[in-house]
């Protein structure tokens, strides 16, 4: 008998929203969302603690929505309310707590679970609701500037097992994202700069116009104006979802441009029990790797310079004590055992130019830490 071949096709489409106050009644977005469901579906709501802490008032503001809307909004549960940062993803607890909701309100495909917080919280959701029924619809509304310019975009759910970051996940577009652009206003000032990190990393590997203009607002996004966040977050936003569309969404080769920085601060984030933001990782990651790529001259003096000092006006971190643990090589075999094949690692030449390498120097990579620990103490007098 002969061989069969197979071959499946499929599209996904979604879209980015963008707007303010969108638990308002009048504010349409999430409804129009829900409303261009072809089949009505049941909803639930997971919601980040953070949200609930910065707005106190928010799970009345969610109820007051929903039922302002409950002609299309067929919400069939009270909010579930989970931690946010690392601690959600951490366990199973949350995620099977999850699953018992989907599983006790009769939440099918045709349904959606609706998750409010930041990257962690909507990882975790995204998890819960990917492999229920093998895929209940998720919209996500990401409350940091990390999760709207970066992890909530795209087409990954994953919670961490076995002290490893992201171990357990699956490949899941969202039905939609709605970035609520007042939500940002109550995040500590840490979290608002974590954030741009992921910027920086977009920029250095896509667009060079782009990272100039970072550096030309970096006081402004440390004032806190929300013009130029904007403007970072939106542009960021466009990057990542024209890579995902144009690349390998899937992961299926051995490069992934967009964890430039992450091998180290997905190492990092480890190292000190998830007291660093994933934002501070990624700085201290792509600082890294910068001057890793300026000691091997690959990259010269004055781009390596200029990088380092972004991170530093931005408000990042660029060293962590954490990157002298004899540990901190482990992440290199960790990164590449997650997607597989050859290790693959993204350094610079040029802002806005890099290049794909193999092999890491274990000896000029711990001259990088001293190197970068040295500049960093210079720039911090």
């Amino acid at each position: 008998m002969e061989t069969i071949h197979q071959t499946v096709r499929t599209e996904f489409h979604y879209s980015v929203h963008f707007t303010r106050r969108a638990f308002h009644a009048h504010n349409m977005v999430l409804r129009d969302v829900i409303a261009s469901n072809v089949v009505p579906g049941r909803t639930i709501f997971v919601v980040d603690q953070g949200v609930c802490t910065a707005e106190r008032h928010f799970l009345q503001q969610l109820e007051s929505y929903y039922h302002a809307h409950s002609d299309v909004i067929e919400n069939v549960a009270s909010p579930i309310v989970v931690p946010g940062g690392e601690a959600v993803k951490n366990g199973s607890q949350y995620v099977d707590f999850i699953r018992d909701a989907v599983n006790t309100y009769g939440i099918c495909r045709h349904s959606f679970v609706v998750a409010v917080g930041g990257g962690a919280v909507l990882d975790a959701a995204g998890y819960a609701a990917a492999t229920s029924h093998r895929g209940i619809r998720i919209i996500r509304l990401p409350s940091t500037v990390l999760a709207q310019n970066d992890s909530g975009l795209g087409v990954k759910t994953s919670v961490n097992r076995f002290n490893k970051k992201n171990f357990l996940g699956t490949f899941t577009p969202p039905f939609a994202v709605i970035n609520d652009l007042e939500l940002l206003e109550s995040l500590s000032d840490r979290d608002w700069r974590s954030g741009t990190a992921e910027a920086v990393k977009v920029a250095l590997i896509k667009d060079r116009i782009f990272f100039a203009s970072i550096e030309e607002s970096a006081a402004a996004l440390n004032r806190r104006e929300a013009e130029a966040m904007e403007h970072l977050i939106y542009r960021c936003a466009q990057l990542h979802l024209a890579h995902i569309s144009g690349g390998d969404p899937f992961e299926t080769g051995s490069s992934r441009p967009l964890d430039f920085g992450h091998w180290a601060a997905h190492k990092l984030e480890q190292l000190t029990n998830y007291n660093l933001r994933h934002g501070e990782a990624v700085a201290i990651g792509i600082a890294l790797d910068v001057t890793y790529s300026y000691l091997t001259g690959l990259l010269s003096e004055r781009p390596w310079m200029r990088i380092i000092r972004v991170l530093l006006n931005l408000g990042l971190p660029v060293y962590a004590p954490e990157l002298e643990s004899p540990d901190l090589l482990a992440g290199l075999t960790e990164f590449r055992e997650h997607l597989g094949g050859q290790l693959t690692i993204l350094l610079l030449r040029e802002i806005g130019d890099p290049i794909e390498v193999h092999e890491i120097e274990v000896k000029r990579m711990s001259e990088s830490v001293i190197a970068l620990s040295q500049y960093a103490a210079v720039c911090s007098l």
